[in-house]
């Protein structure tokens, strides 16, 4: 096997849940190819890089291997190999994410005496 469309592959490693999500990210450009925009029959080889937006995440990788059919999470993983780069990103983003936390969100009552000091210290008071 030489090659694969793109959206097996992507369901094949695990970046979406079924083949049908899999093609509405592609149809709906949440999918690059060697920086273009695909068709969801478009064929994907060894070594194509692939920008993926999927669960709020954006991924980076280069394709190992090809395969058409669904298997566990570590066969899958040897299916690409993530960049450094997009690696540090999403990790930047999810710490930045848990930083804008404001503790006003977490608070669904009155506030308690521990909730009023988490507000004052997130204010600068």
């Amino acid at each position: 096997m030489d090659r694969v469309r793109i959206d097996k592959w992507l369901w094949a490693a695990r970046f979406f849940k079924t083949r049908s999500l899999a093609t509405d990210a592609v149809n709906a450009g949440h999918v690059r190819l060697n920086g273009e925009r695909p068709k969801p029959a478009k064929d994907v080889k060894a070594g194509d890089t692939v920008h993926i937006h999927a669960a709020s995440s954006d991924y980076v990788v280069e394709v190992i291997a090809l395969s058409d059919k669904r298997a566990s999470a570590a066969i899958a993983q040897a299916l690409y190999t993530e960049t450094d780069a997009s690696r540090a990103a999403r990790a930047l983003a999810a710490d930045g994410r848990k930083r804008s936390l404001d503790p006003a969100e977490q608070i669904f009552a009155r506030p308690t005496k521990k909730d009023r000091r988490n507000l004052d210290r997130f204010r600068g008071e």
